[in-house]
């Protein structure tokens, strides 16, 4: 850990300081070289919450104050996406995203001289964030930032996934691969739609005793047989939504031939390595799959992550229970070190430690 430097925001741009931020497998595939664009020297961290401190020229939607999360996903409403209502891409900021910078292609970050770059346009393993206001979400100033800050991935992107992108129907038969920190939120999100039959499938038994408090009604291990016909046989021919949680391509096969034909939606959440690919039999398209993939759950930001925090405000979802500690930034490493041998589900640092 060090000391950096942290510009004042420019046109259109606020600077955030995070009261928390959550450890999440992204930051671990881009370290691992998951992604071969990943730029050396930038800060990593997409899970946040915290206060605006600092407002730049031109910002009309945030005032110094103001509680927030970031978001890697923004929501600019005049982009060709936002406009059509089919999706909650936005290409606003791709430059930026795309190029680890501002979208100017300028950097706010500063070590000894060297310049450091942005990374998912947040930033967030820096207590100083500077953010474009398109790329920041206000919600409720009591939100504890320890839960608040998951809403910046992990809980939108489960949820999101089954209630805006596959929209789950009432009395259907869903079944998960993988119930992780994501696929745990998958679970409640097919709990919240009203899924008659909610399948948790993980080789890790500890896994899925876990996913019964998110939702689970039926579990499926792969130590036990071929989970393909586990979850055929509990459903009788295949589950109406079936989600990937993993990014492992073998599994996202397997997720998609859990699928019923003549309707049936496949969606992969996990993100593969660069260069990875999926084998698809085309008669199983054919037979009527849909296969589709989300990105932060296709949720979008500024106007459906607040009304999520206000479920769990509610007690309507669980967020606390994904938190396995709670840490200062010093062990942030060791914190990663865990994550990779699948010890807990989410480390937040509070940066008050």
């Amino acid at each position: 850990m060090d000391e950096i430097e942290v510009d004042d925001p420019r046109e259109g741009e606020v600077m955030i300081k995070l009261d928390a931020t959550g450890l999440c497998h992204t930051e671990i595939w881009y370290m691992s070289g998951g992604d071969t664009s990943t730029r050396p020297n930038s800060i990593l961290g997409h899970e946040g919450c915290g206060t605006v401190v600092k407002v730049g020229p031109g910002v009309t939607e945030f005032v110094e104050g103001d509680r927030v999360v970031p978001i890697y996903i923004p929501q600019c409403n005049h982009c060709r996406e936002c406009l059509s209502g089919e999706t909650n891409l936005c290409s606003t900021l791709d430059d930026a995203y795309f190029g680890g910078s501002m979208n100017d292609g300028s950097l706010r970050f500063h070590h000894h001289g060297q310049d450091l770059h942005h990374f998912m346009l947040t930033s967030t393993f820096s207590q100083y964030t500077v953010v474009h206001q398109e790329a920041v979400a206000k919600i409720r100033p009591d939100a504890p930032a320890d839960a608040a800050c998951l809403f910046g991935c992990a809980v939108t992107t489960g949820i999101g996934a089954a209630l805006y992108t596959s929209k789950v129907k009432v009395a259907s038969k869903c079944a998960v691969f993988g119930v992780g920190p994501i696929g745990l939120n998958v679970l409640q999100g097919c709990k919240l739609a009203g899924a008659e039959m909610v399948i948790a499938v993980d080789p890790n038994p500890a896994r899925l005793q876990r996913a019964a408090e998110f939702g689970a009604t039926h579990f499926v291990n792969p130590n036990d047989g071929d989970s393909v016909q586990q979850v055929k046989q509990l459903t009788g021919g295949g589950a109406d939504y079936v989600f990937e949680a993993t990014g492992n391509t073998k599994v996202m096969r397997q997720a998609l031939e859990s699928t019923i034909y003549g309707g049936g939606v496949c969606c992969l959440i996990g993100v593969a390595k660069t260069g990875e690919t999926v084998e698809v039999t085309p008669r199983l398209l054919i037979a009527g799959r849909r296969l589709i993939g989300t990105a932060f759950g296709g949720a979008r930001g500024k106007s459906q992550l607040p009304g999520l925090i206000d479920m769990y405000m509610d007690g309507k979802i669980k967020v606390d229970e994904l938190i396995t500690g709670k840490i200062p930034l010093t062990q942030i490493n060791e914190a990663f070190e865990d994550m990779k041998r699948d010890s807990g589900y989410r480390y937040v640092v509070d940066y008050s430690l």
